[in-house]
């Protein structure tokens, strides 16, 4: 009977051969699912026996990221701010890239206590929205999104991360359903040209294509939401936006041609231009 040491590195080599970067690490995540138990029990106990049931439920497990399946879906959750979020193929994964969007917002708030009202359009798992009323306790904050699917994901990470008396959701496009005032405005739209969809990582086979088409030039998306929320912003207010490789300067221009100012550009961990800020100051 296999152990959990060698079940452990048996999963490993399974996932290095079939090309996964993060073989490691996906490792010990599936192995601890199959066993319902922590990763540290694997550290602990690397002689433990694996019992046949465990066993099976490993070998699907892998069959499944073999097949480049997120590991979001396969689990059934991700990890996002340090606050743990519920994932579902209706949704993308929320992925380390967006907290640049928190960051972003974060850095201009000067009183983390104001009763700041935020709105998250193209809202998925709710990840911005939540992550911002985490950090912002008086806060509250509107989640809009197309898909009824989405939106009870969303509202069921409201609810597990006790924030669903501050945060509500709202199915509509964009901003178009919305009335204003608010005095922030995220976004991690669609921004993938049709074109470049099918030369992506395996993975993302598995996620919304409805969340990743940003059309011809990836940047629909953008033109459809910048006005809405130039619309919903007080005078002053902030919003910034996740943003494509190489898409910054044309996201800084429709900002500016809605009367945007301030316009700045933040890099991610990769120190790739991943989210555009400004203000809206009239």
């Amino acid at each position: 009977m296999a152990t959990l040491g060698t079940a452990l590195a048996a999963t490993r080599a399974a996932l290095h051969a079939a090309g996964i970067d993060s073989a490691a690490l996906d490792a010990r995540l599936l192995v601890a699912a199959a066993l319902e138990a922590r990763v540290e029990t694997m550290i602990a106990w690397p002689e433990r026996e694996l019992p046949a049931p465990v066993a099976a439920r490993l070998d699907e497990l892998v069959r499944r990221r073999t097949a480049r399946e997120p590991m979001g879906y396969i689990l059934g959750r991700r990890e996002f701010w340090s606050l743990d979020f519920l994932v579902t193929p209706a949704t993308l994964t929320p992925r380390a890239d967006s907290e640049t969007v928190i960051t972003a917002v974060l850095e201009t708030v000067s009183d983390r206590r104001a009763p700041l009202r935020l709105v998250d359009l193209g809202t998925g798992t709710g990840c911005l929205l939540l992550a911002l009323l985490s950090e912002l306790p008086c806060a509250s904050g509107r989640g809009v999104d197309r898909d009824p699917a989405t939106l009870e994901v969303a509202r069921r990470n409201a609810a597990r991360l006790n924030l669903a008396d501050r945060a509500s959701f709202v199915q509509g496009d964009w901003g178009r359903a919305l009335n204003g005032p608010a005095d922030i405005v995220v976004s991690n739209p669609p921004y993938i040209s049709t074109a470049d969809l099918d030369a992506l990582a395996p993975e993302l086979r598995y996620e919304p294509r409805l969340a990743l088409d940003g059309g011809a030039d990836g940047l629909d998306a953008y033109r459809t939401l910048i006005p809405d929320a130039a619309r919903l912003l007080e005078r002053g207010g902030r919003i910034a936006l996740e943003v494509g490789a190489g898409q910054a300067p044309a996201v800084q221009a429709l900002l500016a041609a809605s009367g945007f100012t301030a316009v700045e550009t933040r890099a991610d961990l990769a120190g790739l231009a991943r989210c555009v800020a400004a203000c809206r100051s009239t």
